[in-house]
C-alpha cells in the first residue's frame, strides 16, 4: 500500500463535533459561535473540555471577559442552522439566537444561556486561556450537564442513538453512522 505525504495539514483530527458554544455580551445579548474545534480534556475530576478559538473572533472577547461559556450539541437535522450561525458574526447581526431562530434558556450557574434545540448542553467556566499557533486554547471546567429528558434511557443514561449528532469532517457536515461496539468489548476474545 502506497502512501501519499501531504504538501499541508488541514484539521488533521475527525470527527469533530460541531458545536454551538454560547457566551454573553456585557450588555446582556448573547452570542453563538459555532466551533469544530471542542474536545474532552479531563473526563473525571474535573470534568474539563476545551475549545480553539481565533483571536479575532467575536466569542473569543466575549468569554475572555465573563470566564464562562457554554457548549450544545446540536443534532444532524440542525445542520442549516448550525451553518447560518458560523457565516455571521455576531459583532453585525447582534442577537444570533434571534438571527437564526434558535431558543435560548437559562443556565443554572453561568450567565450565558443553553439552547433548547440542542439535546446537550454543557455549562463551562473558564479556567484559562493558552496561546497555541493560530487558536488558543480555552479550558473550561463543566459545572453542569443538561440532557433532554427524551434523550434518557430507563435508567437515566444518555440513550446514545437518540442524539443524532452533527459532526464536522475536513470542512464537511456529516452525521454518524451505525454502533460498532463498547469500549472493551474485545476483552477476552
Amino acid at each position: 500500500m502506497a502512501k501519499v505525504l501531504l504538501k499541508s495539514v488541514f484539521r488533521p483530527v475527525y470527527p469533530t463535533p460541531a458545536a454551538l458554544v454560547t457566551s454573553v455580551a456585557e450588555d446582556g445579548t448573547p452570542n453563538i459561535i459555532v466551533l469544530g474545534e471542542c474536545f474532552n480534556i479531563s473526563i473525571s475530576k474535573p470534568v474539563v473540555v476545551g475549545l480553539a478559538i481565533v483571536p479575532s473572533r467575536y466569542s473569543y472577547k466575549l468569554i475572555q471577559e465573563s470566564g464562562e461559556f457554554a457548549v450544545n450539541f446540536p443534532t444532524a437535522d440542525l445542520v442549516e442552522v448550525v451553518d447560518r450561525v458560523g457565516c455571521v458574526t455576531g459583532r453585525k447581526v447582534g442577537d444570533k439566537f434571534a438571527y437564526v431562530g434558535l431558543t435560548p434558556f437559562p443556565a443554572t450557574k453561568i450567565k450565558a444561556p443553553l439552547i433548547v434545540e440542542c439535546p446537550v448542553n454543557l455549562e463551562c467556566k473558564l479556567i484559562d486561556i493558552i496561546p497555541a499557533g493560530d487558536h488558543d486554547l480555552f479550558r473550561g471546567e463543566v459545572v453542569a450537564q443538561h440532557v433532554d429528558e427524551k434523550c434518557l434511557d430507563a435508567e437515566g443514561n444518555i440513550a446514545i442513538t437518540s442524539l443524532n449528532p452533527l459532526c464536522y469532517i475536513l470542512g464537511q457536515y456529516w452525521s454518524t453512522g451505525k454502533h460498532l461496539g463498547y469500549h472493551g468489548f474485545t476483552r477476552g476474545k
